[in-house]
């Protein structure tokens, strides 16, 4: 399952994680956020051991949305320590977003 993280706890889930990490920038109100859950979990279970998934609500983490210039959600970023490796904006399949995580492996 993606972990819920916070502007707190983002340092030690996602920069320190020692694995790639994808973030799925969402907003509970947001449609196209929901339907992009199935394809969030499927992942998360995919990958677990070799990279996180994990999400961050911008409406509670704002500081971290305008840090990452998120200006549409959901916006997906692939983390390799404290770099972005790749952005998506909006709804991806899954095979774009797996092949990021591939990438950063």
């Amino acid at each position: 399952m993606a972990k819920m993280v916070t502007t707190e706890n983002f340092d030690a889930e996602v920069y320190k994680a020692g694995m790639p990490v994808l973030v799925d920038f969402y907003a509970d109100w947001c449609g196209p956020c929901k339907a992009m859950g199935p394809v969030v979990e499927a992942l998360a279970g995919e990958y677990e051991g070799r990279a996180k998934v994990v999400k961050i609500n911008v409406d509670d983490s704002q500081d971290m949305a305008v840090k990452y210039g998120v200006m549409s959600i959901p916006t997906f970023i692939v983390f390799k320590g404290e770099e972005p490796a790749a952005k998506f904006i909006g709804m991806q399949d899954k095979k774009t977003l797996a092949g990021a995580l591939d990438a950063a492996l």
